[in-house]
């Protein structure tokens, strides 16, 4: 099993946080905070499904504080469980709303890239993490 001290871990999820960060639009919250993929998963999974686990889990997590560590610990939690390519093809469903979230150059926004990204992951469902949530 691939556990917290793995260095392909932090490689894996340096990558992971910097595809669903790259392109992605400058967006703020009322109170002028700056939103991040986090924000675009909870939303990507909020018109899929009643309630996702794992964004229930991260935002149960009082010391939690930024959406960059939500986004990790929700990445982290989504490995674990084996659900990482599942939730993220979830929140790749809608144009109009990737569009909203992502520039062009986005690879979500590439049918091509797209499949070739969730292909990657489903096949991180046979891996076995052992990680501290």
């Amino acid at each position: 099993p691939v556990t917290d001290g793995s260095r392909e871990l932090h490689s894996l999820c340096a990558q992971l946080e910097f595809l669903l960060q790259f392109d992605l639009k400058e967006k703020r919250s009322f109170f002028g905070q700056r939103k991040d993929y986090w924000d675009f998963l909870c939303q990507g999974l909020a018109r899929c499904r009643q309630e996702h686990e794992g964004i229930h889990f991260v935002t149960s997590l009082d010391k939690l504080k930024t959406p960059v560590g939500r986004g990790r610990a929700f990445l982290r939690y989504c490995l674990v469980h084996r659900q990482l390519a599942e939730s993220l093809q979830l929140c790749l469903l809608d144009p109009e709303s990737l569009c909203e979230w992502y520039y062009a150059r986005s690879p979500f926004l590439s049918p091509r890239w797209r499949a070739e990204i969730l292909g990657s992951l489903y096949e991180l469902d046979c891996v076995t993490f052992h990680l501290a949530l």
